[in-house]
Formats: structure tokens, C-alpha cells, sequence
């Protein structure tokens, strides 16, 4: 049966109503699967040993020295506060973690993390973000010292 011209508006009418319909049962879907901040994937590792008496852990010799090393997802940077603080934080960004490009660099000021793909800057003292899109800490692990020895095992302390 064809419709007249006084149906077809409604027709029309109740297909829009659809439409919007399925847009707004669709939208909280998209919110739950488009979720970006991502926690961050885990990789076991064997324990690292780091003797900083060797040329490239030089570094690790100085207050703010760090140096990258391989382990974890994507790699972990430690840092030395002071002394006796090391840190060790997974280079994985929590921002799409799962992304090629989701890695994070000690900027260049040394004052904070950065992944330069998404833009986020993450505190050195604590692996918390200071700068979005990234709303989750990077992931820290623990750090044994003994005397010029430090081991960084695969135990996460956040």
C-alpha cells in the first residue's frame, strides 16, 4: 500500500524518532569501549641488575641522572632523586597503552615525563600525570639498593 501524502510525514516522523533512538543507546556503548586511558599492560621480567659503577649507568651517579633500560612493556627509565631515592617507572603511557606510540621520554628540561604522541607530561617524583589526556600513573616498580647495586625487580608498588 502506498502512503498518502498525509502519512509519509509521519512515517518519516517515526523513522527520525528511531534514529535518535538508537543514537542515544549507542552513545553510553561508545563511552565505555572508547575509553583511552588505559591501564597499563603487564609484562614480567627477570630482576635487573644495575651496577652504576659501570660508563652507562654514569649517570645514576647525579641527583635527576636516569638512564633507559630494556624490561617491562615498553622499557623503564630510572631515576635518581637523591642519593639513596631511585625510581623506576614503566615507559608504557597510559593513554591508549596499547597504542605503537603510547611511550613516554624524560623531557628534555629533565623536570618531567612526557609522551610526545598524546601530549602528556607525568610528575619524576611520583609517575602521576600533570598534563592530560593521560589521567593514570605510570607504573612504578620496586628498586633494591645495595651500595653501587641496584636491582629493579617486576614487582609494581602502584
Amino acid at each position: 500500500m502506498l502512503a498518502t501524502s498525509d502519512e509519509k510525514p509521519e512515517k518519516d516522523f517515526m523513522n527520525i524518532g528511531k534514529i535518535k533512538l538508537c543514537l542515544l543507546l549507542l552513545f553510553p556503548a561508545i563511552g565505555v569501549y572508547g575509553q583511552t586511558d588505559e591501564p597499563i599492560p603487564f609484562v614480567s621480567f627477570t630482576e635487573i641488575t644495575i651496577n652504576m659503577t659501570f660508563p652507562q649507568y654514569r649517570p645514576l651517579s647525579n641527583d635527576g641522572g636516569f638512564v633507559e633500560i630494556d624490561g617491562g612493556v615498553r622499557g623503564i627509565i630510572v631515576y635518581r632523586v637523591d642519593a639513596t631515592t631511585f625510581i623506576a617507572f614503566e615507559r608504557n603511557c597510559s593513554y591508549q597503552a596499547g597504542s605503537a606510540c603510547a611511550q613516554v621520554d624524560v623531557d628534555i628540561s629533565r623536570l618531567f615525563l612526557i609522551d610526545r604522541c598524546c601530549g602528556s607530561n607525568f610528575s619524576l617524583s611520583d609517575g602521576y600525570p600533570t598534563k592530560g589526556p593521560a589521567s593514570r600513573a605510570l607504573r612504578r616498580y620496586r628498586i633494591e639498593i645495595a651500595g653501587s647495586t641496584l636491582t629493579v625487580t617486576d614487582e609494581v608498588l602502584n
